[in-house]
């Protein structure tokens, strides 16, 4: 869309069903429901371009944890419950770090690219990586401690000791997360999300085989399973290194510098925002995987529990591919001085995000008799996860909707408030509440799971409220402040 459209709409007109997205000459004008058809149709094209392959790169690298834990399932449930909570626990505080650190680079790489300054994203990009390195050697410590830390906070024994033995064996994937963040963030903010998705699904499907044959057929257990779980993430870390290197990201790529050291403490201190408004969300849910510990049966509770994550965080991945476009599609433009079109992405891909959620819940409640199978032969296991499906149902339709609002926050550079929100809504609200319901009142698993579920809905109902009461024209300024501050300037 150019820059020269008409204002949207006087004042009288505002009290329409779509006066409050208040659009201005950055979108075409919207006065009726055709008008608003039209632009929703021609967003969804842009927002399906990005969130397709950020999709099936989602999916396949989320999948490749699940594939593993599918096939060490059928070895047993005490290996099943190791690497589930070696997964959940010291994989999982260290992926949303991680992540989390990673995502200052969402904000300022695609503010970067939508203002014009390809030349600061590479640089952005070394900064990142010096920083996640530097913080992926402090976390190493858990990994080699693993097993006396999950005895410290009331984990089993004997899954304690199996975790803390396979979390040496994944030290390496802890370094590769530490590259691969700022590498998909870097790729996310020019759009290059095909080639990502390729090799994903690559790395995937060569996961699949070779676990089939160390964990299966050559019957290697947990070793087999960590060698070929770290192997699959190198490969995406140097396959998209090469991709990188080989000069099809032009100008935003001009080969190592010493300028990725300026301004590290600046960067350090959004990477820090970024970390704990993501690790407060990641933590969320590795904390109920915890808690299915301390009930009785531990094996059972957390095997089924695990199960039930895994589906989950496999049908919200397509909610995951739409944060990654929402960040993309708010981050640059806003960087471009576009803040009407960014705020109609936001309506978009909300809508259509939804939907998609909806859509996945009545799918899995309709297979629920099925699905359970592929991950156990346990009938308690099965039985367990039986009763949990309508919550995880709910679950899916909720958590749809809310990664896409925290893409937003992303997008407009929010962590740090955001994270107040998050420690209030999940930490303060959500977790006690589980705690009441799973312990006080005996519900078990189920009761830590609405406990839960009930601190997600308000983190969505605040974020959805903080979303439309946005000033998408001084969002817009900051981003271009931003952009300056961090040695870039405007289009010309």
């Amino acid at each position: 869309m150019d820059d020269q459209h008409e204002p949207l709409m006087d004042h009288e007109n505002q009290g329409n069903f779509i006066g409050f997205l208040e659009f201005e000459e950055d979108i075409e004008p919207i006065r009726s429901f055709g008008d608003f058809s039209r632009e929703f149709y021609i967003e969804s094209k842009k927002l399906w371009c990005l969130a397709a392959p950020a999709v099936f790169t989602s999916i396949a690298q989320y999948s490749l944890g699940s594939i593993t834990q599918s096939f060490v399932g059928h070895v047993g449930t005490l290996e099943l419950a190791a690497v589930s909570v070696e997964g959940s626990v010291i994989a999982g505080l260290s992926f949303g770090l991680l992540l989390g650190m990673g995502s200052a680079l969402e904000t300022l790489c695609g503010q970067a690219y939508g203002a014009g300054r390809l030349d600061m994203m590479g640089i952005y990009m070394q900064s990142a990586w010096v920083i996640l390195i530097t913080t992926a050697l402090v976390l190493s410590l858990i990994y080699i401690f693993a097993t006396p830390f999950l005895v410290l906070i009331g984990q089993n024994n004997n899954i304690a000791h199996e975790a803390g033995t396979f979390a040496l064996y994944m030290i390496p994937q802890l370094f590769a997360f530490a590259l691969n963040f700022p590498l998909v963030k870097f790729l996310q903010a020019q759009s290059k999300m095909m080639a990502m998705g390729i090799i994903s699904v690559a790395a995937l499907l060569l996961h699949t085989l070779f676990s089939w044959l160390f964990i299966m057929k050559l019957c290697w257990g947990l070793v087999g399973a960590a060698l070929v779980l770290n192997g699959s993430w190198w490969f995406i870390v140097l396959a998209q290194l090469a991709y990188i290197f080989s000069g099809v990201c032009g100008r935003a790529w001009n080969g190592f510098s010493w300028k990725a050291f300026q301004n590290v403490w600046g960067f350090v201190r959004l990477s820090l925002a970024s970390a704990v408004m993501l690790c407060l969300e990641v933590w969320y849910f590795m904390v109920l995987v915890l808690f299915a510990g301390y009930l009785k049966n531990p094996e059972v509770s957390v095997d089924g529990v695990t199960i039930c994550m895994n589906i989950f965080v496999w049908a919200i991945m397509m909610a995951m591919g739409f944060n990654a476009a929402t960040s993309v599609r708010v981050s640059n433009e806003l960087g471009a001085r576009h803040p009407q079109t960014a705020k109609f992405s936001v309506v978009v891909v909300v809508i259509t995000s939804f939907m998609m959620g909806v859509f996945l819940a009545l799918l899995l409640f309709a297979t629920r008799n099925i699905w359970p199978k592929a991950f156990t032969n346990s009938d308690q296991v099965e039985k367990l996860i039986h009763g949990l499906t309508p919550l995880l149902c709910v679950s899916i339709v909720v958590n749809n909707v809310q990664p896409v609002l925290s893409g937003v926050a992303i997008g407009a550079g929010w962590q740090a408030l955001v994270a107040y929100v998050n420690i209030g809504c999940y930490y303060i609200f959500g977790i006690p509440l589980g705690l009441i319901l799973g312990y006080k009142l005996n519900f078990g698993v189920p009761g830590i799971w609405i406990g839960m579920l009930g601190g997600i809905v308000l983190q969505t109902l605040i974020l959805g409220w903080m979303t439309y009461k946005t000033n998408w024209n001084q969002e817009a300024s900051n981003a271009g402040d931003r952009v300056k501050q961090w040695g870039g300037g405007g289009k010309d």
